[in-house]
């Protein structure tokens, strides 16, 4: 059995290597990258540090709007497709790759698989919630990460097969946190202590793209009276440099600008941190499973169990809210959501019986 994986950002990055080297001991896979980010710091160091092997396919399309881009990635899949006349195609979240990798599939007639199916912040103007939403309604396949996921397909009386799997970001946690926890040397450049700075992220178009509502991030980080390290996203520092904002961030004594970091760097941030700012899903999961409060900053989240545990809070850009919910002690237990650390091995076997 031949399939094609299609996968192009930091997080399918990290997913796909909890399933790849399962996979290819079941099947053949072949990865295309879309290169859907395409920054050393945000693809290659992935593949590296991950131990993924290196995709068979790079197609090179990056920047542009939503539109744009997941138009060109069809444009490209389509051949490809046709050449390597796979039996399945995987994707993974709700990304422009994961949608345009689904459309193309079809289109040509194979099944496909999703991974992380399921998942709703049911806000419609989110382009990662239509994404994954007609993604899932695409698929054959539907491979959920928890109960929830479950329940929301059931209501939208989807066709495919939907299999409870538990989260893949769980098998890669459980693997590395222990290790880049005990990487104290990670938080030295910037000048930080373990337990006493928060780690802040801010990619999403919501927050970023509109000039107003990136002011109001601004002045929320701003606004934070303790340490905190802010890797900053490529599109970000490029509208903060528009706006005019980057040099405000840059001379406030308690922010710490980086370079986007590798998994291993990034975690090690993560697990030491006082609590976890940030716009991002997979962070929000990320910091729960590390056991580290975290505070987003939106109105909805696709991850609403972390939110029902009380582990994470929503604060949208309310810079009094985040400030209150950044000192908050966290709740005793820490229920296990998303799965057994097993659900690569699930996903691969199902994959690979799919047709």
């Amino acid at each position: 059995m031949r399939i094609l994986t299609v996968i192009g950002n930091r997080p399918q990055f990290i997913k796909a290597s909890a399933v790849s080297s399962r996979l290819r001991s079941r099947a053949e896979e072949i990865t295309v990258h879309t290169g859907q980010h395409y920054d050393r710091e945000l693809s290659q160091v992935f593949f590296d540090e991950l131990k993924l092997p290196p995709p068979e396919h790079l197609l090179g399309i990056g920047g542009g709007t939503n539109t744009g881009q997941t138009a060109r990635m069809l444009a490209a899949l389509e051949p490809l497709l046709a050449d390597v006349r796979p039996d399945a195609v995987l994707v993974y979240g709700d990304t422009n790759s994961t949608l345009a990798g689904a459309l193309a599939a079809v289109q040509a007639g194979v099944p496909v698989a999703h991974v992380e199916a399921g998942m709703r912040s049911f806000d419609r103007s989110m382009p990662e919630e239509v994404n994954r939403v007609v993604t899932d309604h695409l698929s054959r396949l539907l491979l959920v990460p928890s109960q929830t996921a479950v329940e929301n397909l059931r209501r939208e009386s989807v066709d495919g097969t939907v299999e409870l799997v538990g989260d893949v970001m769980v098998d890669v946690a459980l693997l590395l946190q222990p290790g880049a926890r005990a990487r104290t040397d990670t938080l030295a450049p910037y000048g930080v202590e373990q337990g006493g700075y928060v780690l802040a992220t801010a990619h999403r178009a919501g927050n970023v793209d509109d000039p107003a509502r990136l002011a109001q991030l601004v002045a929320l980080l701003l606004s934070l009276d303790r340490p905190t390290v802010f890797p900053l996203h490529p599109r970000t520092r490029a509208r903060l440099v528009d706006a005019g904002l980057l040099a405000a961030l840059e001379q406030a004594d308690h922010m710490r600008l980086a370079k986007p970091l590798g998994y291993l760097d990034f975690t090690a941030l993560l697990c030491n941190a006082h609590a976890v700012l940030t716009d991002s899903g997979g962070v929000q999961k990320e910091a729960y499973l590390a056991g580290v409060p975290c505070v987003t900053m939106r109105p909805n989240t696709e991850w609403v169990e972390t939110v029902e545990a009380g582990w994470n809070v929503l604060v949208d850009l309310d810079a009094a809210a985040a400030a209150v919910a950044l000192e908050r002690i966290p709740p005793p237990e820490r229920p296990q959501l998303y799965g057994d650390g097993e659900a690569g091995e699930r996903v691969a076997t199902a994959v690979a019986l799919l047709t």
